[in-house]
């Protein structure tokens, strides 16, 4: 009998033991799933990637040489499908953005003028598309530019 009792209690912890763990990965999967990018379905979802890398390229949250993560992890993180992920890395590629290297995988270029440029390119893009916007919206260029100066305070860049 006193083996029983021993059997059932150790069954009992092993099944909380169990429950734990998957209440554990459960909460690990719902953080994951918190973190997906915000993609819109208007665009197509490897652009939408491809820019996004790009911004953290360009304003520094990826410095120059940096190891980019694996096409599993930024596709986990983006809650995306590996193949929409490897054809957004594939473009940063072609745009020089992003060198793969044999040994450590993919890497932020160090060529310093071309992520500026890639930087003004996307301010240019960023800017006119917000002047189309506010022209939309009936808005003139003094009007348009006093709202800017208007929000930034006047301060200097």
């Amino acid at each position: 009998i006193n083996d029983m009792c021993l059997r059932d209690r150790d069954n009992t912890n092993e099944h909380e033991i169990n429950k734990k763990q998957n209440g554990e990965r459960n909460r690990e999967k719902e953080r994951k799933m918190d973190m997906a990018w915000n993609l819109d379905s208007d665009r197509p979802i490897y652009a939408q990637i491809l820019e996004r890398i790009q911004r953290q390229i360009v304003s520094g949250e990826y410095a120059p040489g940096t190891k980019i993560p694996s096409v599993r992890e930024l596709a986990a993180q983006a809650g995306v499908n590996p193949n929409t992920m490897q054809k957004a890395l594939s473009e940063l590629e072609r745009s020089g953005l992003v060198v793969t290297m044999r040994t450590s995988g993919r890497v932020v270029t160090e060529d310093i003028e071309m992520i500026k440029q890639s930087r003004k390119q996307l301010a240019a893009e960023q800017a006119a598309e917000f002047v189309k916007q506010m022209k939309e919206l009936g808005f003139h260029k003094a009007d348009i530019l006093a709202l800017i100066e208007q929000e930034t305070g006047g301060e200097e860049a």
